[in-house]
């Protein structure tokens, strides 16, 4: 049995980590890197085809966003999910397909008019997504699952999203079995819709988040709706837009329920019937999925008013954003007004629309109310920056850059240890994960020193024998070189990876006829000498 770290490993984005065991390969997670990358991730150890299973914690694109890129390079196993996380997935992938095949299209017209002559392909196209959503296999929380002979698996609910799971995953081998839990992301508590994160009895091996292990969120309750509806008064008074960069899943539904409750306690005396725009088709699915999920994941709250027939996350105001049509005449209306849109980090989407028109404005606030990563538009707004640059145009910051305190999706420090002190004896081992570098180390240290773990913060490449508890080889932090400057067209890449497919089915070909093995050898012969002539 083996343990592989590949990434978000002294960095937060782009989750996976792989497992042998049964006779099997398995990914956990597959997602993309957002924001600036300091170290190189080492390659998965197999290529996509001789990978049976993938188990997803949940489906915000840094665990999940690459694995459609996962089954255009060969991949056809099965994904386990819950439920909830499944419905999320086929929007959630669709949208990604969407914004690489606008990006490639983007790229090889502006190469079109710099007399360059690649022409670039998407990292994966719709196609894929559609493909990918059809491997999913939908599970509800807390039922066990017989993946294969030798490993079984549990959703526990981690109450960070809407169908958000730790994973329990039982490995056996030659009669010996382990039991690894990956943390997933851990869920704040007290959070609006969904409900708290549960916890685990026990584990040979605990995978766990650091995201914010080196700060606290305020221990005094914070009156979200309070706070929101300040900021909403002053910027209205001024005649601005209040801007929200939101995550679509999530975080955008939040702050739909505070607004119904600001609206139905009059809280706004500026403009108490201001118009909301939720600017995101993504968003608008992502709400409907809410709704189809709300008995399985809302909190005690949010259900005492679907008992009372309220929408918890519906009001009179309310206008929702599907085509590019009513995303521009968001724009051109000059009454103040709420828009929420997507990306939360600002770097893609048609929220970098409504910050080039707002950004410059004094009387607008622009409102973050999620986290931020180093090398994102939103992180360097967050930080102060005088200046941005949206569509190759400079834009100046002359708006009000607030950010609603308190309100993450992710446990703090104290909550991150409540988790793991939640494990009735302590796991023999507990690597730290999905960290920003010197927060990695630091809650290490913490766990360590100050609560008696053994504890270990893995960089990407790390392999550890989970039977035996030792490391294979460890990693070592490899700095992200600057790629040079080329002309070599994408394609290229994808003739690559389709190398890589035929050699993944070759290396999963030694249980069939060798009738079969013959006439694909002579397939792939002549195939090469079409081409070498």
């Amino acid at each position: 049995m083996k343990l592989c770290f590949i990434g978000a490993d002294h960095e937060v984005t782009g989750s996976c980590h792989y497992i042998e065991a049964a006779g099997k390969r398995i990914l956990v997670d597959y997602g993309m890197e957002q924001g600036k990358n300091y170290f190189e991730n080492a390659p998965l150890p197999v290529s996509a085809p001789e990978i049976d299973y993938v188990f997803l914690t949940h489906a915000h694109v840094d665990h999940s966003g690459n694995l459609p890129l996962l089954y255009a390079q060969g991949f056809r196993g099965k994904i386990f999910a819950t439920e909830a996380t499944a419905d999320l997935c086929s929007i959630m992938l669709r949208d990604c397909a969407h914004i690489q095949m606008q990006e490639a299209e983007w790229r090889s017209r502006k190469g079109k008019r710099n007399k360059e002559i690649a022409m670039i392909e998407p990292v994966y196209t719709m196609q894929d997504a559609e493909n990918t959503i059809k491997c999913i296999v939908p599970c509800r929380y807390g039922d066990e699952v017989n993946v294969s002979e030798g490993i079984k698996i549990r959703f526990t609910d981690i109450g960070h999203l809407l169908g958000s799971s730790s994973i329990e995953v039982w490995l056996t081998e030659k009669s010996v079995t382990k039991k690894l839990v990956f943390s997933g992301d851990i869920g704040n508590k007290d959070q609006p819709l969904i409900k708290d994160p549960q916890y685990t009895d026990e584990a040979d091996i605990a995978i766990m988040e650091s995201t914010y292990g080196d700060r606290l969120h305020s221990k005094e309750k914070v009156d979200y709706v309070k706070e929101l509806a300040e900021v909403l008064n002053r910027t209205f008074e001024r005649g601005g837009n209040v801007v929200i960069p939101s995550f679509a899943v999530g975080r955008t539904q939040e702050i739909l329920y505070f607004i119904r409750i600001i609206k139905k306690e009059g809280l706004v005396t500026s403009a108490p019937d201001f118009p909301v725009f939720v600017d995101s088709p993504l968003a608008v699915e992502a709400t409907e999925v809410f709704q189809k999920n709300q008995y399985d994941c809302y909190d005690e709250d949010a259900m005492a008013l679907i008992r009372k027939n309220i929408n918890p996350i519906t009001f009179t105001g309310l206008n929702l954003s599907i085509t590019m049509e009513e995303s521009r005449a968001i724009n051109e209306d000059p009454e103040p007004k709420v828009i929420i849109s997507a990306a939360g980090m600002c770097d893609a989407g048609r929220i970098r629309h409504h910050l080039k028109h707002n950004l410059w404005r004094a009387e607008s606030t622009i409102l973050f109310v999620g986290y931020q990563s180093v090398g994102t538009t939103g992180r360097a707004l967050v930080d102060g920056a005088t200046q941005v640059k949206l569509f190759g145009e400079t834009i100046d910051v002359k708006a009000e850059i607030a950010k609603l305190t308190g309100l993450s999706g992710h446990a703090d420090k104290d909550g991150l240890i409540e988790w793991i002190e939640a494990f009735r004896e302590k796991p023999k081992m507990v690597f730290v994960v999905h960290g920003e570098d010197s927060v990695c180390t630091s809650f290490t240290k913490c766990l360590k020193e100050e609560h008696g773990f053994k504890a270990y913060a893995p960089y990407s490449g790390t392999e550890y024998d989970i039977i035996s508890g030792n490391f294979i080889k460890e990693g070592v932090p490899i700095p992200i070189r600057k790629k040079e400057s080329t002309l070599v067209s994408d394609v290229y890449a994808r003739l690559k990876a389709a190398g890589a497919r035929l050699v993944g089915l070759i290396a999963k070909s030694e249980g069939i006829s060798n009738k079969d093995k013959a006439k694909f050898a002579d397939q792939i012969n002549s195939l090469c000498d079409k081409w070498s002539k």
